[in-house]
């Protein structure tokens, strides 16, 4: 799809974007950290806009989460788990900088679609689940989206703080915290 010296631009710019964010990072920034000519960039691509757009097809840069990749094992509290697993193995640390990085003014309306794409798949595959559980009498007087963003909402934070702060705020594995914050959530919600 992209030539080595598109791939060396990409992972450049986007390196950058998680570090200074997207405004901050310029075309000669990126030359250098590429280790090519500002104007191969040029070349390559119209602008700094269209790398960050080609990056963001590419999955490395995208945690490309479809609703098939949420696998269900017909024990709630396993399939939570697998949820969370699932979530976090795809939106990494990475994933996280870079979504930060991209999300200023002259970007916005453009990779805003492609962002929201994970939180809005990962919303469908809770809501539906909830929604099922609740059919078979298993949850009772819920807001089943309130319910999934309090989900998402938990699994996101993990990764947030760990993007932002690796073990320096926790020492807790994302094992563990996956388990004991899915205990939580199910004593809350009424099951055990």
């Amino acid at each position: 799809m992209y030539d080595e010296t598109q791939m060396k631009i990409i992972t450049a710019t986007m390196n950058l974007v998680m570090e200074r964010g997207y405004s901050s990072t310029t075309t000669k920034d990126i030359a250098k950290a590429a280790g090519v000519n500002e104007c191969t960039i040029f070349r390559k691509f119209k602008g700094k806009k269209e790398i960050v757009l080609a990056a963001m097809e590419l999955p490395d840069w995208n945690p490309c989460i479809e609703i098939r990749d949420f696998k269900k094992y017909g024990d709630i509290k396993q399939d939570l788990i697998s949820f969370s697993q699932t979530y976090m193995r795809k939106v990494t640390p990475q994933m996280v900088k870079v979504s930060i990085g991209l999300r200023t003014p002259e970007l916005y309306e453009t990779t805003a679609p492609g962002i929201m794409k994970v939180p809005m798949t990962f919303k469908k595959v809770l809501t539906d689940y909830f929604l099922e559980l609740q059919s078979r009498g298993m949850l009772k007087g819920c807001d089943i989206e309130a319910l999934s963003m309090q989900f998402i909402s938990m699994n996101f934070g993990f990764v947030f703080l760990d993007a932002s702060f690796g073990n320096k705020l926790s020492g807790v594995s994302k094992e563990r915290y996956i388990e004991n914050s899915v205990d939580v959530f199910l004593h809350g919600i009424g099951i055990e």
